[in-house]
């Protein structure tokens, strides 16, 4: 059975976990312009992750068609994996490591941007769907933690965030992703 969690420990290694995105900023800043000068330039966001990442990349989406802070126009992103039909012929009839891939091959054109979330960097769904990108022409970016796994090296842009708690990970992407939605606020 787990410890009961201290909240000035969690708030102290939330802080470190976050704290590590300054090593990487240019590299954020960097993927963030060239998502936002995609959706400039006419091209979609097709986005992707498993359970609580999901869950982010759901937040994400909703951000950048709708609004995030300003009222604008939208632009398009898609949260792979939100269609029960298409989820549930994918996974019957290609199974678990096609399903976000099916889904950016069918979707995805030569400059469109594919985030794929994965905290431990090894989501064979996800590393399936960042080689099928990369195949295309889709310009990658991995939103990662630990060492960024298989997927760092299908990534244009490999965004770690470094350690093993998967909490922590996960509250640095939800930075990166309200960062992102500046970026395209911006435009």
């Amino acid at each position: 059975m787990s410890q009961v969690p201290d909240l000035q420990d969690l708030i102290e290694r939330s802080k470190k976990s976050v704290e590590s995105l300054i090593a990487i900023e240019p590299q954020v800043t960097e993927a963030a312009k060239k998502t936002a000068q995609a959706l400039k330039n006419g091209s979609k966001i097709l986005i992707a992750g498993n359970g609580g990442s999901c869950s982010q990349a759901m937040h994400f989406a909703g951000e950048i068609i709708g609004r995030f802070r300003d009222n604008r126009n939208p632009y398009p992103c898609i949260c792979l994996g939100t269609d029960p039909a298409a989820s549930s012929c994918i996974l019957n009839d290609f199974g678990p490591d096609e399903y976000f891939a099916r889904q950016v091959e069918g979707l995805g054109r030569p400059g469109d941007i594919f985030i794929g979330l994965t905290t431990s960097g090894t989501s064979k769904n996800i590393v399936a769907a960042l080689k099928r990108a990369k195949e295309m022409g889709v310009t990658t970016i991995g939103w990662l933690g630990r060492d960024g796994g298989t997927a760092k090296e299908l990534c244009d842009y490999a965004l770690i965030v470094p350690g093993e708690d998967t909490g922590r990970i996960q509250e640095a992407h939800l930075l990166m992703l309200h960062y992102f939605a500046e970026f395209v606020e911006a435009l």
